[in-house]
C-alpha cells in the first residue's frame, strides 16, 4: 500500500524526500533515525498506521542498529532500476567522470525522459 501511494505522488515526492533527508543529515553518514523518517513521512503526507509503519521500520533496519541507510530505504521502497535507466547512469557517470565534475541539464535532457 505505501508503495502504491508514493508511485501515485510521483516523482517530485521521491526527489523531495531525496532533498529532505540529505538536509536534515547533520554529519552526512547517509542514515536516518526512526523518529527522522517518521517526520520525513508524515512532511510529505506519507503518513501510514504506526502499526504499518513499524512494520516498515523491521523490515527496513534488519540489522537492528536503529538507523536506516537512505539508500535501502528508496531501494525496498522504490524497487531496481530497470536496465534503460542504469545504462543512463552508466553514460552520465562516464561523462562526469571524463570531462567534468557536473553534467549540465541540458545534456540530461538530450538522453533522458522521466515522463
Amino acid at each position: 500500500i505505501f508503495r502504491e501511494t508514493l508511485s501515485k505522488r510521483g516523482v517530485w515526492v521521491i526527489t523531495g524526500l531525496g532533498k529532505y533527508f540529505r538536509r536534515i543529515d547533520k554529519n552526512r553518514n547517509g542514515f536516518l533515525s526512526q523518529a527522522a523518517l517518521k517526520e520525513a513521512l508524515k512532511i510529505f503526507h506519507l503518513e501510514i498506521p504506526e502499526g504499518d509503519f513499524e512494520s516498515l521500520w523491521l523490515i527496513l533496519d534488519d540489522s537492528k542498529s536503529d538507523k536506516v541507510d537512505y539508500g535501502e530505504f528508496t531501494h525496498a521502497i522504490f524497487g531496481e532500476m530497470n536496465e534503460y535507466r542504469k545504462a543512463f547512469v552508466r553514460k552520465v557517470s562516464l561523462y562526469k567522470t571524463r570531462f567534468q565534475q557536473t553534467v549540465p541539464m541540458a545534456d540530461v535532457r538530450k538522453c533522458y525522459c522521466a515522463e
